[in-house]
């Protein structure tokens, strides 16, 4: 009986220690990966989507700014500076706009893209943000300098993230923030000096462009597919165009926007 009962003790001893072995199931993974699956342009495949932002009619003048409210300010300028919220370029038919964003607005909605590991930088300088317009993807980096020999303060007002509001001193270390989802486009102001502000267009991929004095933009390496592109200027609105990107096909498109 006694020879019974030790091979009973025995084998529930060994039943309980491989319960405690940690050992997992048949078929469970060893290390299950949580890494995103990031998506890859084929570069067999991938395609261009390129154009120019017009402006047709009567281009509005600048404003000339007024920073009497700080001598400060009126001190790192020799003449006016002035207020051009609509940046028209050239003569005649071949009129185009500046500071215009450019961005695949539909179609890539399957698709997730890593952050890229550089900032984005937008500067005060001059008592003024530089640029006026920029890009920048959701997760990259968004750093705030301040060039000037004056206190500053930065205030996106975005609608879809995060409020945030901080002065930067002169000298002090650039301001670093992330914008968590997609927005177009996220004004931004100085509480200290009115006149001041910029704007952020974020996305959740790298097919952006803020178009120059050229008025041209181009989107690389863009998947086959049917893509709505939208075209945004802060005075004259959006306009928007849908097209069929054949695999490693260029497309030229433009857009036209009028004086109100």
């Amino acid at each position: 009986m006694k020879s019974l009962n030790s091979i009973a003790i025995l084998t529930c001893s060994v039943v309980l220690l491989a319960a405690c072995s940690g050992s997992k199931p048949t078929g469970q993974s060893e290390s299950p990966s949580n890494k995103p699956a990031w998506f890859k342009p084929d570069p067999k495949t991938a395609g261009v989507i390129s154009g120019k932002v017009m402006f047709s009619g009567k281009a509005p003048l600048a404003k000339k700014i007024d920073m009497d409210q700080d001598p400060q300010c009126v001190k790192l300028h020799q003449s006016a500076v002035l207020d051009e919220a609509v940046a028209v370029r050239g003569e005649g038919k071949e009129r185009v706009l500046a500071n215009a964003f450019v961005y695949i607005k539909q179609g890539l909605e399957d698709k997730s893209f890593e952050p890229p590991t550089e900032s984005v930088t937008i500067d005060q300088n001059g008592c003024w943000f530089s640029p006026r317009v920029l890009g920048i993807r959701v997760g990259q980096t968004f750093k705030v300098t301040n060039s000037d020999p004056l206190t500053h303060n930065i205030h996106p007002l975005p609608e879809i993230n995060r409020d945030w509001n901080q002065s930067q001193s002169p000298g002090d270390q650039p301001l670093t923030r992330h914008f968590t989802q997609p927005e177009v486009m996220v004004r931004v102001k100085c509480n200290i000096h009115s006149w001041m502000h910029a704007w952020v267009g974020v996305v959740a991929h790298p097919y952006f462009a803020v178009t120059g004095a050229d008025g041209a933009f181009q989107l690389r390496d863009i998947p086959p597919g049917t893509y709505t592109i939208e075209a945004w200027q802060e005075e004259l609105g959006k306009l928007e165009q849908q097209i069929v990107l054949a695999p490693s096909a260029k497309s030229d498109i433009i857009f036209e926007f009028k004086s109100k």
